[in-house]
């Protein structure tokens, strides 16, 4: 199996639809050894949802902007592994007001906020987890983006930012990483009807974009093919490949404009 062996964190897992739980799901099936982590009120949902996983794994609390969580979770990781294999990063948060068509009326705080909780969040779990990479002779991390290095998307705003400084981000760690063999990549994930999309008002558009463009076709409905990729990452399949933005997403990033003949 493609991940026998392998001790993983992953964080961020909420509900059972979300591609955080579907890769915890995969990484199980290929083996790996697993512990979430939920925050603040949605840890009762996080795990209700890890007694869905074939082996239902521990939950560890993770305020990623909380330094001694941080620690916390490190320590509780040495005591219980010594050390670690691979983690995905699954955290993003942005207030109401830094969504949804407000880009123009978002308060600097508020952008702030987003930024810290869903991108530099990165840069605090890979140096947090550092030191137990290390004890496993390297590993790596695999973050999940949704690709605004180019684009203005309807509605997405400054998490668009956020997720466009993502990829910057991951290109940085991945320099700074790799003399430690810590391999750091982004997953750039199509439109998944996830807890987090439907919050973002006309998400709805995203599917009929997708619709036109993707020719592979894509379903909002299915983490899978997300989750596989991720694990892929994870995997010892893919030593050499680091600072990557991997798209999954059906081809749409190659497409100029819509597939459908006209009518």
């Amino acid at each position: 199996m493609l991940l026998t062996g392998k001790r993983l964190l992953i964080t961020g897992v909420l509900t059972h639809g979300s591609i955080a739980w579907h890769t915890a799901k995969v990484a199980q099936d290929q083996g790996a050894e697993i512990v979430l982590t939920g925050f603040g009120r949605g840890m009762r949902l996080t795990r209700r949802s890890a007694q869905r996983l074939p082996d239902p794994p521990d939950v560890f609390e993770l305020d990623i902007n909380d330094p001694g969580q941080m620690d916390e979770l490190v320590a509780r990781l040495s005591e219980r592994w010594g050390s670690i294999d691979g983690a995905v990063h699954a955290i993003a948060y942005a207030p109401e007001d830094a969504l949804g068509g407000n880009f123009l009326t978002t308060p600097a705080e508020s952008a702030a906020l987003a930024f810290t909780t869903s991108t530099f969040s990165y840069k605090t779990l890979a140096v947090g987890l550092l030191p137990l990479l290390q004890k496993a002779g390297g590993g790596s991390l695999v973050t999940l983006d949704f690709d605004n290095s180019t684009q203005a998307w309807p509605a997405y705003d400054w998490m668009g930012v956020c997720k466009a400084a993502l990829a910057s981000v991951t290109r940085y760690l991945a320099r700074d990483l790799g003399p430690h063999n810590v391999r750091v990549n982004a997953v750039s994930a199509g439109p998944l009807s996830t807890v987090a999309a439907k919050g973002i008002a006309g998400f709805s558009r995203f599917q009929e974009v997708w619709d036109g463009r993707a020719p592979l076709g894509w379903d909002t409905t299915d983490p899978t093919p997300v989750a596989n990729m991720i694990c892929v990452m994870l995997s010892d399949f893919a030593t050499k490949v680091t600072g990557e933005v991997i798209h999954v997403d059906a081809g749409f990033h190659a497409i100029a404009t819509s597939n459908r003949s006209p009518e």
